[in-house]
């Protein structure tokens, strides 16, 4: 039997099986993984090979930005910079109808562009936005639902662990991908921003706006500069070639730190429990990088991204239509898989075929970050969907209805933004980070 067709069977079989089973998807990757190895090439040269290509996977400079910018969301998320992030928020929309969820957008939106975490940013703005929402009388499951849809667009808006994982896997610059990354983050809170607007329309309730005054508003926005100078101290110095995205990392966690203790909101006590909580995460993603890379050696060694390859042209010569497929599946995927296990194993496959049709790498990562993270909304794995109803205290089956409409404008955005590359390549083109 041909490898491809062996290795392919035990690893989707394998797999599937074991999520079914409720297996830890780092697990059933690296055990489907390293069963794939040994069909292939036998049980004891397996053995070397997995170790081998675990080591050299997660053995890389760039990989440690992403242990320093977990640990910087944590510090973000215990620091009291999420209250200060809102308070701007809401003076920046305050005269919007529909103010407070549209404070909720933008306040994701400000609060992911620091930490770049979706789930943490659900947590933080929707445990304090939700109940005033509720107050001025706001359906529960609207206001779930708005701060679930918007929670994803900080991991477009650098700086933002996926793309750092995409830039692993495909050789690309980590600052160009963030540069590109900030009109599509944008993008996202204005279609999450047009539904609340479309809502709140016909509802006179809610079409209330707080006045705010001057003085205020600069007192407002002057608290929460100091947090929203660290996107320009880190995108910056990274952009100016001050210091390396894994340097940057490094500042990041010693300004959240020093913010943390300047408004008092973290003490010395807080930092084993900090600590513990970042190292958690990231020995949950090193994991996942370190096992997939155990999958891409055995489907590069089989041929499976060539076969694969080749049906997918087979299928059809149309750029726009393998395009289209490859959203497709990857929309597919990002429902029972997180973001970062499935670049590791899909951009590898589908990275060559779009390149043979002129995509550029850079366009491609920010159309594969947009897509997987819709999948941290939708059920079943959407883990933003599930810390957002919990935050709420709702069950996740009502606040799925209310999300549909934000589904709509978002996949309608997807496509705008697949296929419209000069959305993602006209900050870096203009910065000069693309190659001649």
């Amino acid at each position: 039997m041909d490898a491809a067709l062996i290795a392919g069977i035990v690893l989707v079989l394998g797999i599937a099986v074991l999520l079914l089973l409720r297996v830890p998807i780092a697990i059933a990757v690296g055990f489907s993984a390293f069963v794939a190895v040994a069909a292939v090439i036998g049980m004891e040269k397996a053995s070397f090979v997995a170790a081998q290509r675990m080591f050299t996977g997660i053995n890389s400079f760039a990989l440690l930005a992403i242990p320093f910018f977990i640990l910087a969301g944590v510090l973000m998320n215990n620091g009291g910079i999420a209250g200060r992030l809102i308070d701007a928020a809401k003076v920046l929309v305050g005269r919007m109808p529909g103010s407070l969820a549209q404070t909720n957008v933008v306040a994701n939106a400000l609060f992911g562009s620091v930490s770049g975490a979706a789930v943490a940013s659900a947590a933080a703005v929707g445990g304090v936005i939700g109940p005033r929402q509720a107050k001025e009388g706001y359906d529960k499951n609207f206001s779930a639902a708005v701060n679930i849809a918007s929670a994803p667009s900080g991991m477009l808006i650098p700086p933002s662990n996926t793309l750092i994982v995409y830039s692993l896997v495909s050789s690309t610059s980590i600052a160009t991908l963030f540069v590109a990354g900030y009109i599509p983050g944008i993008l996202w809170a204005l279609a999450c921003m047009l539904i609340v607007f479309l809502y709140v329309r016909k509802r006179k309730e809610l079409n209330n706006y707080q006045k705010v005054t001057l003085p205020v508003a600069l007192l407002t926005l002057w608290r929460a500069f100091p947090s929203i100078l660290m996107i320009v101290i880190v995108i910056g110095g990274i952009l100016a070639g001050i210091f390396t995205p894994t340097e940057s990392a490094v500042i990041a966690v010693v300004y959240c730190l020093i913010l943390g203790f300047a408004y008092r909101a973290i003490k010395i006590s807080d930092l084993p429990r900090i600590i513990l909580d970042a190292t958690v995460t990231t020995s949950i993603v090193m994991l996942l990088v370190g096992v997939s890379t155990i999958m891409a050696w055995v489907m590069a060694f089989s041929g499976i991204p060539a076969a694969i390859s080749n049906g997918l042209l087979g299928l059809t010569g149309s750029p726009t239509m393998i395009l289209i497929l490859i959203m497709v599946i990857l929309l597919i995927v990002g429902t029972f898989m997180d973001p970062t296990p499935a670049i590791l194993i899909f951009v590898p496959i589908f990275l060559p075929i779009v390149t043979e049709f002129g995509v550029d790498p850079i366009h491609f990562g920010i159309m594969v970050t947009f897509n997987l993270c819709l999948g941290t909304i939708t059920p079943p794995v959407g883990n933003v969907l599930f810390v957002g109803a919990k935050v709420a205290g709702l069950r996740a089956e009502p606040v799925i209805k209310a999300l549909v409409p934000f589904f709509i404008a978002l996949i309608a955005m997807l496509f705008v933004v697949a296929f419209v590359p000069q959305l993602s390549m006209w900050l870096p083109e203009l910065l000069g980070l693309l190659a001649p």
